[in-house]
This record gives structure tokens, sequence and C-alpha cells, in this order.
């Protein structure tokens, strides 16, 4: 990878170790994380029930990191406010979730709020055509939302490559995000694709080695040009 490629490791709590939350979230700042993500699921959308604004608040008293929520939840509009009060700093919303995905993004922007959306497996890039001028985020998932510790799906490959041509053909820079089954094999093909955020929740939780252990094995696979290292 060239050094000149920026890549942030975005750890996921949601593979963390909740007895001592405010310690595993403290152990990825000190390991040169700068964001992390909050999956919040509400048992409709997908199959698993989480977290809520509640966690967002709870984490957010002891960190400066960016916050992403990600809201895999069906009409999130009803419930942005509440996380953006709690202190997200991002929000990201699902296409297939939100009947009217641009007020959804606006309602975000107009809380002073950076706005992601987010694709399942199955869904086309062909969707976002009209939104992409409007959101800081794409994330693109790279496995069937709902569960951790699943595994990379590898035909999301060509749509990470395709939507960056897309933003580049056009002019657009939000960040492409990819999220599900990151590990240190699969990394370096999500950014040789064209990925910039790396969600990764039990590569780097995880009982084989410490959390600073873990980030270091997933930076080794893309090189040493990332925004995140300490």
């Amino acid at each position: 990878m060239s050094d000149t490629v920026q890549v942030e490791i975005c750890p996921s709590i949601l593979s963390a170790d909740f007895t001592r939350l405010g310690d595993q979230v403290r152990e990825i700042e000190a390991a040169g994380a700068r964001r992390l993500q909050i999956d919040v699921m509400d048992g409709t959308y997908v199959p698993n029930i989480t977290m809520g604004a509640g966690i967002v608040a709870a984490v957010r008293s002891v960190t400066p990191l960016l916050i992403e929520a990600h809201l895999m939840i069906v009409r999130p509009e009803l419930h942005i406010p509440d996380f953006a009060q709690a202190g997200a700093d991002l929000i990201i919303v699902h296409q297939e979730a939100t009947l009217h995905l641009h007020r959804t993004v606006e309602q975000i922007k107009g809380l002073g709020k950076q706005a992601g959306v987010a694709l399942n497996p199955a869904t086309s890039l062909t969707t976002l055509e009209e939104i992409l001028e409007y959101v800081d985020l794409v994330l693109i998932m790279t496995v069937n939302p709902g569960f951790g510790g699943q595994a990379f799906i590898h035909s999301m490959l060509p749509k990470l490559r395709r939507l960056r041509a897309m933003l580049d053909a056009r002019g657009l820079h939000p960040l492409i995000e990819v999220d599900g089954g990151i590990n240190p094999q699969t990394a370096p093909l999500a950014v040789a694709a064209g990925a910039r955020v790396l969600v990764a929740g039990s590569s780097v939780y995880t009982p084989k080695q410490p959390v600073a252990a873990a980030m270091t094995a997933l930076r080794a696979g893309y090189g040493a040009g990332t925004a995140d290292a300490p």
C-alpha cells in the first residue's frame, strides 16, 4: 500500500466486554483508534437487539473519539434526535430502512452531525446515485447485518471498486467504509478496493490477544500510511 493512503480502523464495541466497557474504549484509544462504532439493532430490521442511545451517552462520557452510531433499525428518523443528543458524531442509516432517504440525511445534517448511508450486500449502488453528494460516508456491508463474527463476502470487492470509481467520476469525497469480516487477511483486500475506514469488532476485541496487538495486526496487512497509527 502506498504510504499516501489514509486508512482508519473503526473498532465496533459490539464485541467488547460490556462488564468493563469504559476500559475497553480506553484501550482502543490508547492503541491509536480515532473513531469507534456503536451497532444499534432493533430486533426487526435485523434479528438481534443490541444498544440504544444510552450506550452512546455512556461511551461519550469516557472518550473524545469520533462516535459512529450505525442504526440497523426501521424508521431511523424517529430516533435520530436521541442519538444526536446522546453524543454521536456520525449517524449511519440504511438505505433499505427509511422511506425518504434524502429527508433523513437532511435531518441528520440539520442536527449538526455527519451523515452516513449503509448498503446491505444485495442492495445495488444505483440506489445511492441521487444522494451521494449529500453524505459524508458510505458504508458497504461486507456481511449481512445483524451478527458479529461473520465471514467477509468477497463478492463485495467489485462493489467497492465501482463505488470508488463512481465517486471519483463525480469528484465527490465521502469516506468509503466497510463493515463485516474484517481481519488481517481481508483488510488489505478492502483497502485495495477503495475502502478507507474498516469497521472491526471480533478481530479487535478477541481473547486471543490484547486490543493493541490486534489493531497492530490489522494495520500490518495494509501498510504504514494509516490515519490512525499511534
